[in-house]
């Protein structure tokens, strides 16, 4: 296990209180949140903070976790990693925020996935299901971009597509909110 400190509890109170309140706030500010939404698969400084946010989560898992038989590799992969950082903010200009999201989803799958491997009740599904997602909208996204840019444009066609949208999320939310502080 890497994320020794988590428990199934605490990720799926953290994740529904997310997923909640992100939703309830798209909903209420639809306007300004389609148009930062719309903004953001081209954003530059957000597309620097979040893959130096990956970078370092990627490099401190390189650090601490049992490589297993690819421990031989561990001291090439803490020169890769950064270097692969840089690599990304000096040549990579069309899309750096939506390919950085996606790592940091590809990332987020795993310690939701290890909490709840193997634990008894329904109510981990929920999180088993969203890590999954993530992860297959992960990598979509560092492979294709502009598919992030096509379904924002999608979600914020038509408002009913939108609040639909949002409904869902605060429905999911609240579905792994009370599932976490049942357990």
């Amino acid at each position: 296990m890497i994320y020794t400190f988590l428990s199934l509890k605490l990720v799926g109170i953290a994740i529904g209180v997310l997923l909640l309140t992100g939703h309830v706030v798209a909903l209420g500010t639809a306007s300004g949140t389609q148009r930062w939404l719309k903004q953001f698969p081209r954003s530059r400084k957000a597309g620097i903070a979040l893959i130096i946010i990956a970078s370092l989560w990627a490099f401190w898992l390189v650090t601490t976790m049992d490589l297993g038989e690819f421990s031989k590799y561990r001291f090439p992969l803490k020169i890769l990693v950064p270097a692969a950082c840089i690599l990304s903010l000096n040549f990579v200009d069309e899309f750096l925020a939506v390919r950085a999201l996606g790592i940091l989803l590809l990332l987020l799958a795993e310690p939701v996935l290890e909490v709840t491997f193997l634990k008894p009740g329904i109510g981990r599904l929920l999180l088993v299901v969203l890590a999954y997602a993530w992860a297959i909208l992960g990598m979509f996204w560092v492979g294709m971009p502009f598919l992030l840019r096509d379904q924002i444009a999608w979600w914020s066609k038509n408002g009913i597509r939108w609040r639909a949208g949002c409904l869902a999320g605060i429905a999911y939310g609240l579905a792994v909110l009370i599932s976490a502080i049942r357990s």
